[in-house]
């Protein structure tokens, strides 16, 4: 049996508004492989899967004939010595949960195979905050008290469009690779997601 480690700071889908995915051919079996697969062009330093009360193979991935009560599924990954995590329960069935992070992996990887540039990489959605050495879970906080708006220096009410080309703006400005600072950089991007939200 393996220990389900839902991020902490993730929210979860409620139970009575998770639905089927019926787009989807491959059966668990299939789809587990496909992922032990992806995680291994990725290259990462490594990686576990985790579900709830199930049997599961050495690396976590469930059995081709799992079935928990709690259908989630985490997806976590070391790399560059930057911890990563992607999780899904938008479905009732295990099978269609770890489908829908595969094909995320998948399409994200694929991303970075692609002759762009942006400013930072295409897995930095899935970056997890650095913990508290105190214990093991991760908590997303905020890393600034200043107003979004104020953040990316545009009005409050802001088109989409503005807010964007703000960000876009101070990323590039404040990223580390370019001797930035990853605080100011990290506030920029939330900020840029709370006012995209809003």
């Amino acid at each position: 049996m393996s220990r389900f480690e839902w991020p902490a700071g993730f929210e979860r889908t409620p139970e009575a508004e998770r639905e089927p995915n019926r787009s989807f051919e491959a059966s668990l079996a299939t789809t587990t492989q496909d992922l032990s697969t992806e995680m291994g062009r990725m290259d990462v330093e490594n990686w576990r899967a985790s579900i709830a009360n199930a049997h599961t193979k050495s690396n976590g991935l469930p059995l081709h004939n799992a079935n928990p009560d709690d259908p989630g599924f985490v997806l976590r990954w070391t790399d560059d010595g930057e911890s990563f995590a992607v999780a899904c329960d938008a479905s009732p069935r295990l099978r269609d949960n770890v489908r829908t992070v595969y094909k995320w992996v998948h399409e994200t990887r694929m991303r970075g195979t692609r002759p762009v540039r942006t400013g930072d990489s295409e897995f930095a959605a899935a970056r997890l905050p650095p913990g508290d050495a105190s214990d093991g879970d991760v908590v997303a906080e905020s890393s600034s008290a200043t107003p979004a708006h104020e953040v990316l220096d545009v009005s409050p009410d802001a088109p989409d469009t503005v807010v964007k080309a703000a960000a876009r703006s101070l990323k590039a400005k404040n990223h580390p690779d370019n001797g930035g600072s990853r605080k100011a950089f990290q506030e920029v991007i939330e900020a840029e997601e709370v006012m995209l939200n809003e």
